[in-house]
């Protein structure tokens, strides 16, 4: 299967937190940025995944008032926080101009969680977008992993839908949104999210072909969250009836019309998709990668994409980027106790490399949600 973003560890220490440090000052262009939790849940039947909680966990970062107090954002205990999450208010009130803001959705990758695209949601708020992350079922470090959540990759689209469902009618920003300017980001296995919500359809048969052939590569590696998770796709299988249906479902069309253009960072999952596929795709879709990353190597996926997608566009950032770069920045006690996620290569900033990806998804984003 696929290994594409955090440790298991993580999911002890996924909690968001205010700490006292330098406040950033207001600039005349940027907003202020703030930051709300929603726990969207869904009325009819839905496929959690095996998950525990049967709800959409969600953070928002927003275009705040003037007058809000941004605090330093910091993902772990209080004592020893592992990552830096960018600068919010909580709770802040919404900007009161102007009437709507565009909205974005993020996607994050296996492992990780809605807070681990802080460095891009905060960016989206502070430049005049409505940024939602969600903790996708089953497959998030906040709640818990299942083997539903790491095979069944398909349903992640479904989670955007319902989430941009939720926001287009909630109370504090329902009507503050510009349905007609919706985009979506997402790194990794949510920029395999991307490609599908764009239009790419999904073939696991496709994907188990590549995997059986010579040309397998990093993609095929089991997680290390799930080193026996082909014999537990097998038992589900056999024996699960919404695992079963779930797969009589994978190569279903999950296109949300309403999202106009899909950034991917560090896309996976190449293989498991056709070319027929990739090249019905009718929307705007641009793609960042690194040039060593190992973990999703880009010439199965990023290449594979942008070779296919009509009118897509391929950035490859130099000088030994890899993967993890695309997460939220570690702090010393992180580096400490995450090393794979948090170690770059040497001459690597992922300040850097962020500030990098920011500025070309914003680029992307002022261009095609006019």
């Amino acid at each position: 299967m696929v290994r594409v973003s955090a440790a298991p560890v993580i999911a002890t220490c996924m909690a968001l937190m205010a700490l006292p440090g330098p406040m950033v000052a207001q600039t005349s262009d940027r907003f202020k940025v703030g930051v709300q939790n929603r726990t969207f849940t869904v009325d009819k039947p839905y496929n959690w995944r095996g998950a525990a909680t049967h709800g959409l966990i969600s953070t928002i970062w927003y275009p705040a008032e003037a007058a809000a107090v941004e605090r330093p954002q910091w993902i772990g205990s209080p004592a020893n926080p592992l990552f830096a999450a960018g600068n919010a208010a909580s709770d802040a009130r919404l900007a009161s101009s102007p009437a709507q803001f565009p909205l974005i959705v993020l996607s994050h990758g296996t492992g990780g969680s809605a807070l681990m695209m802080a460095w891009m949601g905060t960016v989206l708020a502070a430049h005049g977008y409505i940024a939602v992350a969600v903790n996708h079922p089953g497959n998030n470090a906040a709640d818990g992993y299942t083997a539903q959540g790491f095979s069944t990759w398909w349903e992640r689209a479904r989670d955007l839908s319902v989430v941009i469902d939720h926001m287009l009618t909630e109370p504090a920003f329902g009507s503050r949104i510009d349905s007609r300017r919706i985009g979506a980001a997402g790194f990794s296995l949510g920029g395999y999210t991307m490609i599908e919500i764009a239009g790419g359809v999904t073939d696991p048969a496709a994907l188990r072909a590549f995997c059986s052939s010579p040309r397998a590569d990093g993609i095929c590696k089991s997680p290390p969250e799930f080193p026996d998770l082909s014999e537990q796709i097998d038992r589900l299988t056999r024996t699960d009836p919404e695992f079963q249906a779930a797969l009589s479902h994978a190569s279903d069309s999950y296109r949300d019309p309403r999202i106009r253009a899909v950034f991917a960072i560090a896309p996976a999952l190449g293989p498991a998709f056709t070319p027929a596929s990739l090249e019905a795709i009718a929307i705007p879709v641009e793609i960042v990668a690194g040039d060593r990353d190992d973990i999703v190597p880009i010439a199965s996926s990023a290449q594979y994409f942008a070779a296919h997608i009509p009118g897509s566009k391929l950035i490859i950032l130099p000088g030994g980027v890899g993967h993890y770069v695309f997460l939220d920045s570690c702090t010393d006690a992180g580096r400490k106790a995450q090393a794979l996620i948090c170690t770059d290569a040497q001459g690597v900033d992922r300040d850097a490399v962020h500030a990098k990806t920011d500025d070309l998804a914003l680029s992307f984003f002022a261009a095609n949600l006019k």
